[in-house]
């Protein structure tokens, strides 16, 4: 029996599993439920300062505003530490929040954590009832995101 080394995403329709207070680069903790009634867009990613997540996330930051208007929001998380993701922040001006997902609790609840203990990139974007309404492994094109938003908006 082979064992698989890739984790596994979440299907649509998964209601989006609960995450409470965690820390955050620019000091408030975050919630699930602070992104209740817009889209979320939640991107785990392997590594900070990398250059496929440094591309991802930065993708992420120069469509915020088009994101913005569709009612969306943006996280990232990540197991790194938050002076790691702080530095991160502040070498790419991103404007939205890296979780500090130290114990990996996060990523092993939306399917992001390897066998191995590494974090597969995964984009999810929960939808204002708390559904998953897109999830893919991999590094999405910003447009395939915003096109599954505007389909479950109808």
């Amino acid at each position: 029996m082979s064992t698989s080394v890739e984790a596994q995403a979440l299907a649509v329709g998964t209601p989006a599993p609960d995450f409470n207070h965690v820390v955050a680069t620019g000091g408030t903790p975050v919630s699930l439920s602070d992104y209740r009634g817009q889209y979320l867009v939640m991107v785990f990613y392997p590594k900070d300062a990398t250059p496929g997540c440094t591309r991802q996330l930065c993708a992420l930051r120069d469509d915020l505003a088009v994101l913005n208007d569709m009612d969306t929001q943006v996280i990232a998380v990540n197991p790194g530490s938050l002076e790691s993701h702080e530095r991160f922040v502040a070498n790419q001006g991103y404007n939205f929040p890296i979780l500090v997902d130290a114990d990996k609790a996060i990523s092993q609840a939306y399917g992001a954590l390897k066998p191995e203990g590494g974090i597969q990139r995964t984009v999810y974007v929960v939808g204002p009832e708390g559904s998953i309404v897109y999830a893919e492994q991999g590094l999405p094109d910003d447009s395939v995101i915003m096109d599954a938003i505007k389909q479950h908006q109808g």
